[in-house]
């Protein structure tokens, strides 16, 4: 299995390599992360590259062993919002258009709702009210379409309620409109006004993600330049096969893929 590896490794090329898609996976338990970067040309999709944990320099090697020629050569790249990874392609693929596509965002409101009826649940407990909220956390996560009949029958009753999970889930769903739009000018201006809206709602964890997105609009923005054909989501349907593997193997204990491979040097040329 090594020799196979390492004769595939010396004969691939990696030339012409124009959209990259940069994520973790996690291999261990207790926060033990692999940095991968997949390329996602049409038609020529494959894993390039994986790094030990989820640091600078865990993605510098990639880019280290690109070289700079190749590196110019990207156009695209996919990632999430975590800032290590931010601040070196920025500075790595600067002529490249970097997409913070749908499926992050949607990832965070998600969490932010979850947050506003977690806090309800306790609070309804704690005075004493009826416990309304019981088993509905699906029904305010999940798309309408994929609600089973009874998921929809209890959010049914739930919207009947003047509750703050209620003005949690309709924020969510009105920013469904924004993912539709074509036009980046007319999504970023749905996008102010929606974010107005969630601001005057009084619920933090919303509000905290408001702060989030503002602060991330710009990548945000790029998903609609590139007319929506690169996203994360390819990304993360690479990373289940990676964890196919992971499971058919019963997991793995160790981690050695980068063989004597030296560490590259964290100066200002790459930095």
């Amino acid at each position: 299995m090594e020799a196979v590896v390492s004769y595939g490794l010396a004969h691939r090329s990696l030339d012409a390599i124009q959209a990259i898609g940069v994520d973790e996976v996690q291999y261990r338990r207790g926060h033990q992360y692999l940095t991968v970067v997949y390329q996602l040309d049409s038609g020529y999709r494959r894993l390039l590259y994986v790094g030990k944990k989820r640091t600078v320099k865990s993605l510098l090697r990639f880019f280290w062993e690109l070289a700079q020629v190749r590196c110019q050569a990207i156009e695209y790249v996919c990632s999430d919002m975590w800032r290590p990874y931010l601040k070196l392609i920025k500075k790595k693929a600067p002529q490249a258009l970097h997409i913070l596509d749908r499926f992050h965002i949607v990832v965070l409101l998600n969490k932010a709702v979850d947050e506003v009826r977690r806090q309800e649940v306790r609070r309804l407990k704690r005075d004493g009210y009826e416990e309304v909220l019981t088993h509905s956390r699906y029904c305010f996560l999940k798309n309408e379409s994929n609600l089973t009949d009874r998921q929809a029958m209890q959010l049914d009753e739930l919207l009947q309620y003047d509750l703050k999970s209620v003005r949690a889930y309709l924020l969510k769903e009105g920013c469904q409109g924004f993912w539709q739009y074509s036009s980046p000018y007319w999504a970023e201006r749905f996008l102010q006004l929606w974010r107005v809206r969630a601001m005057r709602s009084k619920l933090d964890p919303v509000k905290k993600f408001v702060k989030t997105i503002r602060r991330h609009q710009p990548l945000m923005m790029c998903w609609f330049k590139a007319k929506k054909v690169f996203s994360a989501g390819i990304v993360e349907g690479l990373n289940r096969k990676i964890n196919l593997v992971t499971r058919k193997a019963y997991g793995y204990r160790s981690y050695d893929v980068l063989g004597d491979l030296p560490e590259p040097e964290l100066t200002h040329s790459f930095c």
